[in-house]
């Protein structure tokens, strides 16, 4: 089985790309939403977020999600501090979900894969990507945020050029390019590629 992470910036379409690959047959692991359940779920993660911030950072059980995040986001000390108890949550989850799955590969989505560092522990990695005006406007619509409140929270990611760089493969989800036959192409040769080592 072929471990494929896939990443791109706020706003570029990860997840609807995802959902092209789910109707492909590809399983996806979704990190950065089980990162939110497990914070919510693991004793460990719990204790130390407890610890660190208080235990009112949790109320009826559930992590005041925007109380941390006005006590982290410009914080880059606590950022890092919290993302380094995250991240090793989440890639034990990984682990287990991995264990459960048959297909010829399986997809992470997470948006700071090469940011986080751990882009070593995929096989390939797929970017997707699309220009920052459009992915701004995306976000602006979806979350119902004014736009500087979207680039405040680019400014956590790299830039595009810096992903394009280091990514396998390269979806554009710019309006330009189709994004289907982009995918189902990525597709075909990771079934080969699957074939080849096997």
């Amino acid at each position: 089985m072929l471990t494929i992470g896939i990443t791109g910036g706020i706003g570029s379409g990860k997840t609807t790309a995802c959902t092209v690959f789910e109707t492909l047959g590809a399983p996806v692991y979704y990190a950065d939403t089980r990162a939110k359940e497990l914070m919510n779920t693991d004793r460990h993660l719990k204790a130390l977020l407890q610890e660190h911030f208080g235990t009112d950072i949790y109320q009826e059980g559930r992590l005041n999600r925007k109380q941390l995040s006005a006590l982290i986001f410009n914080d880059e000390k606590r950022l890092q501090m919290v993302n380094g108890w995250v991240h090793p949550a989440v890639a034990r989850d990984f682990e287990s979900w991995l264990e459960e799955q048959s297909a010829p590969y399986v997809l992470e989505e997470t948006a700071i894969l090469f940011e986080s560092g751990i882009s070593s522990r995929f096989d390939k990695v797929i970017l997707v990507t699309a220009p920052e005006d459009m992915r701004v406007e995306r976000v602006c619509r979806r979350d119902a945020v004014p736009a500087a409140t979207v680039k405040a929270r680019m400014t956590h990611q790299w830039p595009e050029e810096k992903k394009t760089a280091l990514a396998d493969f390269i979806i554009y989800n710019d309006e330009r390019h189709q994004l289907i036959p982009q995918i189902i192409s990525i597709h075909k040769q990771l079934l080969e590629w699957f074939l080849q080592k096997n």
